[in-house]
């Protein structure tokens, strides 16, 4: 419970929770990439807050979910049960804090439950705190949430390293043979529900199409490339001993099916949590429109390595694969991690949802 609003450039905290009309387990760190407001507002029972929505209402075009978004914070019941706040898409979503843990986590609730603070708080882009206000001075909060969500986005170079010649071109023409031999299979993302990892299939958030590498040769040549080529350029950049790797596969986004991934995090999960950096070398650079990478925290930007090339990022950084607009982009796409990290991934296997074998750190991928 903290005990004090948050101040100008302190960082959001991150949380999940229940919104109304929505997901029952809303990740709040993948709003980044647009300006936030969030109300505290208690109960729209209560006259100031419901003057104050009616403000946020007055501006509702101004969320759109791109530039900006709100986000309301009720602790009231009623407020859902009799209908006195909606959920307006693109745009307007309300968290149900019945329990007031989101509240309790920003400060709006005096402790030992006394009181509320109710308070408008605007979040930049990377989820920081850029201005709060009183309750009452609802047109002043909503001027300086259009005003920050109309300024041009800062060009910012997103903390990624970019390392050329990871693989040769004849190499990356041979993993892509073996994608085409062998054909993809639709590819996941994790999500935590109901105390359990479990994958996820949702073409709205992702579609690509996976081949995992299982021929143990090709596997000891790609993870020597890794060694020689990539981890040192990791150690340099990040001074992060690379000892782990996860997984070795090949990914194909189509144009057909207008293959993309939404904005999202690599190590959000009980069973993802050990993932350290997030790597994709891609492999046919020069033959696909669209499908380049975008960290929306850090701006517009986008990046895209030359064929053989990678691009290597914390897995922390809220980033998206953007629409394959014209053929099909190839890319190894591995995870790596240290010692730290393979002691964690053992500790929550039992958290993945299936009946695989339980992971075992011995039985890992070492480099």
């Amino acid at each position: 419970m903290r005990k004090t609003l948050f101040g100008i450039g302190e960082s959001a905290p991150w949380f999940k929770a229940p919104t109304l009309e929505g997901s029952p387990n809303y990740v709040f760190d993948t709003a980044g990439g647009r300006v936030v407001m969030l109300l505290f507002f208690g109960s729209a029972g209560q006259p100031a807050a419901a003057e104050a929505l009616a403000k946020m209402q007055a501006r509702r075009a101004m969320f759109d979910d791109q530039q900006a978004a709100f986000y309301g914070v009720t602790i009231d019941p009623r407020d859902a049960a009799e209908k006195r706040i909606r959920r307006q898409m693109p745009g307007i979503r309300f968290f149900l804090d019945h329990d007031r843990a989101v509240s309790s986590a920003f400060g709006a609730v005096i402790e030992e439950g006394r009181g509320y603070r109710p308070h408008w708080l605007l979040l930049d882009r990377t989820l920081r705190v850029a201005a709060r206000f009183a309750l009452g001075d609802g047109d002043a909060a909503l001027d300086a949430c259009k005003a920050l969500a109309s300024a041009p986005p800062a060009q910012d170079w997103a903390p990624v390293v970019a390392v050329p010649d990871v693989f040769e071109p004849e190499y990356c023409r041979r993993l892509i043979a073996l994608y085409e031999e062998n054909g993809g299979e639709e590819s996941g993302f994790m999500r935590d529900e109901g105390g359990k990892t479990r994958l996820i299939l949702d073409p709205k958030h992702k579609v690509r199409r996976d081949c995992l590498v299982e021929d143990p040769k090709l596997a000891r040549d790609i993870n020597l490339r890794i060694i020689h080529r990539l981890m040192p350029m990791v150690l340099r950049t990040f001074s992060f001993q690379v000892t782990r790797v996860e997984r070795l596969l090949v990914g194909c986004y189509e144009a057909e099916t207008r293959g993309h991934f939404r904005a999202h995090r690599d190590n959000t999960t009980k069973a993802t949590a050990h993932r350290r950096f997030a790597v994709t070398i891609n492999l046919n650079a020069e033959e696909y429109e669209g499908g380049d990478l975008r960290f929306p925290e850090f701006g517009p930007r986008t990046y895209r390595a030359p064929t053989g090339g990678a691009i290597v990022f914390s897995c922390s950084l809220l980033h998206e694969a953007m629409p394959v607009m014209k053929g099909r982009r190839y890319a190894f796409l591995p995870f790596l991690y240290d010692e730290s990290g393979a002691a964690l991934r053992e500790e929550n296997a039992g958290f993945l949802e299936g009946d695989g074998p339980l992971y075992r750190a011995e039985n890992d991928v070492k480099v």
